[in-house]
């Protein structure tokens, strides 16, 4: 990744060196775990994905994911009660920190700003009392476009992360995990993503994210911008 990739890392002191807590990127490429994960590794901690169930069951890839620590998520399945969120839980348990994609898929957004978010980040935070710690990054898109099955490794690509403060979503706890507090609680988080990539893209968001029902679109699965 560094042969591939200059990061530069922006405000990486608001990312916590220890406990657990959830930290939520934006995501409009497939190798965007990759780009991530090296980045919080450079900034001193582990991550372990929820990641997309089939790629557990490809040779040598899905063994390293499961030996790693990464915790598979079918597609389709419901969030409230999953395994995939229990196996979360534990790891917060463990004071590690997890990292889980609110959009639940890559972006259909035809500019690649965030699309409208999924509850299983807040969810995760909220029934353990821990931070959401929101980011974004940029340029990723020119190491592997979204949808491509090809890598640009050369010329090396210069991606920026840019880490947000610490969202402890405290208006909302202790109230009923219903789907109108998860659904107002996530769209906190993805306001504070959208603000990221703003920073980082200097320009604006359009005022109304991308929900792919309206657009008749599949929020699962590639397609046709």
């Amino acid at each position: 990744m560094n042969l591939a990739v200059k990061y530069d890392i922006r405000d990486g002191k608001k990312f916590p060196r220890s406990g657990a807590f959830v930290f939520a990127p934006n995501h409009y490429s497939e190798i965007d775990p990759l780009v991530m994960g090296v980045a919080a590794w450079k900034l001193g901690r582990l991550p372990h994905f929820m990641a997309k169930g089939s790629l557990f069951k490809i040779p040598v890839l899905g063994y390293l994911l499961r030996k790693s620590g990464q915790i598979p998520v079918e597609r389709g399945g419901s969030v409230r009660g999953s395994e995939p969120v229990k196996a979360a839980e534990l790891m917060v348990e463990k004071g590690q920190m997890v990292v889980v994609y609110p959009e639940g898929s890559l972006t259909r957004d035809p500019d690649l700003w965030p699309m409208r978010g999924k509850t299983g980040a807040v969810r995760v935070a909220l029934e353990r009392g821990i931070p959401i710690v929101p980011a974004a990054h940029w340029g990723t898109q020119e190491l592997m476009p979204r949808y491509s099955k090809k890598i640009s490794i050369f010329p090396r690509k210069h991606i920026i992360v840019k880490i947000g403060d610490p969202l402890d979503l405290a208006e909302f706890r202790g109230r009923p995990l219903d789907s109108a507090t998860l659904t107002a609680a996530t769209a906190v988080v993805m306001d504070a993503i959208t603000v990221l990539l703003e920073e980082i893209r200097q320009e604006k968001a359009p005022l109304e994210r991308w929900n792919p029902a309206a657009h008749d679109q599949k929020e699962t699965g590639r397609f046709e911008a």
